[in-house]
């Protein structure tokens, strides 16, 4: 069974353990914004069949900054796996997820060897972000971590060192925004640009035919995200 943690405190630690596992490896799950952990669950399949320990963790994307999330949510998961006992502890990220882990690394190290997939991240901020937050009604539903990811140098994003960690990324091109040429400079999947999603010090970056919302879905990700795990780069043809 995939184990999962709830938006609030996580206190079910029983829940992280090695049993039954080939790996003694934790897959921290994290999805995007506005999204539920539901999003993540076939990716989280894909990797408990390759033997990894998976933690599929929802979190009030909505409701709190970057920062509370990664302290007040992100911290406990990591210290259930290292109190585990797992030798290394990965992360696998859509969208949003990606930068509150970056967020939560600013401050913690995790052990060598962990990796980190990240899909689809606002790196650089969204230019989708910048048309969009001053909308009121988009304030009101999104939240305060949508304010934060923003293109600005100042934006959080932007002023956050490279992640200690070692890091493969993958983002689409398959955005279906209308008038997309008058918001991105360049090929994107819809949210953000293929330029803002790398980040300096990244060890492998790959582009793959698919948008945003469902990137995390996509058969060949899902393999591409077993591959750098275990290796640490991406399968190329």
């Amino acid at each position: 069974m995939v184990a999962t943690c709830n938006e609030s405190a996580v206190t079910a630690t029983e829940n992280i353990t090695m049993n039954n596992f080939r790996r003694n490896e934790c897959v921290i799950l994290l999805h995007g914004l506005g999204r539920t952990k539901r999003s993540m669950r076939k990716l989280g399949r894909r990797l408990q069949n390759a033997g990894y320990h998976t933690v599929n963790c929802g979190y009030p994307s909505t409701a709190k900054s970057i920062e509370r999330i990664a302290g007040e949510h992100l911290a406990k998961v990591v210290a259930q796996c290292s109190e585990a006992g797992f030798e290394e502890i990965h992360f696998v990220t859509h969208s949003l997820g990606g930068i509150i882990v970056r967020q939560y690394l600013q401050s913690h190290t995790v052990p060598t060897g962990s990796r980190m997939v990240m899909l689809a991240p606002p790196n650089q901020g969204s230019e989708v972000v910048d048309l969009l937050r001053k909308v009121p009604v988009y304030r009101l539903v999104m939240g305060p971590a949508a304010q934060q990811i923003g293109t600005e140098p100042e934006s959080l994003p932007n002023r956050l060192m490279p992640a200690n960690i070692e890091t493969g990324i993958m983002t689409g091109t398959r955005g279906l925004v209308p008038f997309s040429a008058r918001i991105f400079n360049g090929p994107n999947d819809g949210k953000v640009s293929v330029e803002r999603a790398q980040l300096a010090g990244m060890r492998d970056f790959l582009v793959v035919p698919a948008g945003h919302a469902f990137i995390m879905r996509n058969p060949a990700v899902l393999e591409q995200v077993v591959h750098f795990l275990r290796y640490g780069k991406f399968i190329r043809q």
